[in-house]
């Protein structure tokens, strides 16, 4: 497969052009990668009109996911709220209230998406005694037909951050069944498409979905796809490039674009077998970990997820024994350890991984658990909270009674305990200090301004 993006590039940063564009390094630094971060040049092309080396780009990608897929510079999160916009856009289109039914464990690019474009959101309810990073079945999609207004699309995270995968293909018979877009962050999940078994939402009747390239393939960070499925309703194709647009930067990185492009060729060729070997790898290592007394939780092939104190640690303490042998981990919490691993993590990796974990002693299983939670009650919506409202930030235990103005999130995972608008209660500010949450942004009081 062709490198149109990468090879232009290439050409301009070996001759011997003079510079007197943007940018203003002028292919000169301090990081080595400046002569290939370029500008929209005579004979490059423009990301949100294309018609010359990234549309011939895009179209390489879209051959390899087997649908429209247009790329995005600024990772998942501009994709998110194309999507949202285009959600909105359709449901306008058919005299529709634009609402979204959506899982909790949305990231806060979902969150600020419906703040920007002031959409209502059914929040679908979620087992009191999960983690806040998972969600619902099939019986919490149907709940939100009870709502007084039927959702316009449904919007659902898969993979979570916990390696957890939906029923996409359910989940798109439910929605397309009631006139509803169906909509996957799928940011952990890219190369879910080159696995023997059909796993990708795109292939599983998502509307729309998107993919964090640089989150698990050979991508710079911010490298993402937005894809289209090809029978989705004409507006979300006929809109997408307007929408990714409206949100994102008009100068986006050409280094992000060419490691784009790059991964296509990368993709047709070499991948799929070092994929099959590596998830191959980390199932083995699943197994023996299991046998060794080790509780895994997730089915996502790459991810490692580990509920460590049934081993006799918390989530951090696990993470710091692993960092002290030069093993980061992902992410980790009181409760879960997340490693992600990919082909280019080589063999030597996955035996190292192996080797810490086993030869920890088994210790006395940690009982405590994290709180339980219910959704809070709704007061404001999230634009009402994000933009009209007076503010201030006190400690968590302080904030019992107000209303949340800002998302309670830490980052990683970005997922909030709390969403703007919700008053928090008891509960929730014991969910929250349990995560590490010390500090909350709450409304003062009085109404929103609008």
């Amino acid at each position: 497969m062709n490198t149109p993006v990468y090879d232009f590039v290439r050409r301009y940063a070996d001759s011997d052009a003079i510079r007197a564009h943007m940018p203003g390094h002028k292919g000169r630094g301090l990081l080595g990668c400046e002569p290939l971060d370029l500008t929209e040049i005579a004979g490059a092309d423009e990301l949100y009109a294309p018609a010359g080396i990234i549309a011939e780009s895009e179209a390489n990608a879209s051959a390899l996911f087997g649908c429209r897929t247009l790329y995005s510079a600024e990772g998942s999160s501009l994709c998110i709220r194309a999507m949202l916009y285009l959600a909105m856009r359709r449901a306008l289109s058919q005299r529709r209230k634009p609402v979204i039914a959506a899982a909790r464990n949305a990231h806060r690019s979902f969150l600020t998406a419906a703040a920007l474009l002031d959409l209502d959101v059914i929040w679908l309810p979620s087992d009191p005694q999960q983690s806040y990073l998972e969600s619902g079945g099939a019986g919490a999609w149907e709940r939100c037909l009870d709502a007084p207004v039927k959702p316009c699309a449904l919007y659902l995270t898969s993979p979570d951050y916990l390696g957890n995968i939906a029923d996409i293909r359910a989940a798109a018979e439910f929605c397309h069944a009631h006139d509803m877009l169906l909509l996957v962050d799928n940011a952990h999940g890219a190369y879910l498409h080159f696995l023997p078994e059909p796993l990708h939402p795109a292939a599983l009747g998502a509307d729309l979905c998107c993919d964090s390239a640089h989150k698990t393939l050979p991508v710079l960070t911010g490298g993402a796809y937005l894809h289209i499925r090809d029978d989705a309703p004409e507006i979300c194709s006929r809109y997408a490039k307007n929408a990714m647009a409206l949100f994102g930067s008009t100068s986006p990185s050409w280094l992000i674009l060419a490691s784009l492009d790059l991964c296509n060729a990368y993709l047709c060729d070499e991948y799929i077998p070092q994929l099959r070997e590596t998830a191959g790898a980390v199932a083995a290592l699943k197994t023996e970990l299991r046998s060794a007394g080790w509780m895994l939780s997730g089915s996502e092939p790459l991810k490692l997820t580990l509920r460590p104190k049934s081993y006799g640690y918390t989530g951090t303490e696990l993470a710091d024994i692993l960092q002290n042998q030069r093993i980061f981990v992902e992410f980790a919490d009181p409760d879960y350890t997340v490693l992600m691993l990919s082909p280019q993590n080589p063999p030597a990796d996955l035996a190292a991984i192996r080797s810490a974990l086993l030869a920890l002693p088994m210790r006395e299983p940690i009982r405590t658990r994290p709180p339980e939670f219910s959704v809070p009650p709704h007061i404001y919506t999230p634009r009402q909270a994000v933009f009209y409202c007076d503010t201030e930030t006190l400690p968590t235990e302080q904030c019992v009674g107000r209303i949340c103005a800002e998302y309670a999130v830490a980052c990683p995972p970005a997922v909030p305990v709390v969403i703007c608008g919700e008053r928090i209660t008891a509960e929730a500010a014991a969910c929250m200090k349990y995560y590490g949450i010390e500090k909350c942004s709450v409304v003062r009081s009085g109404k929103p301004a609008v």
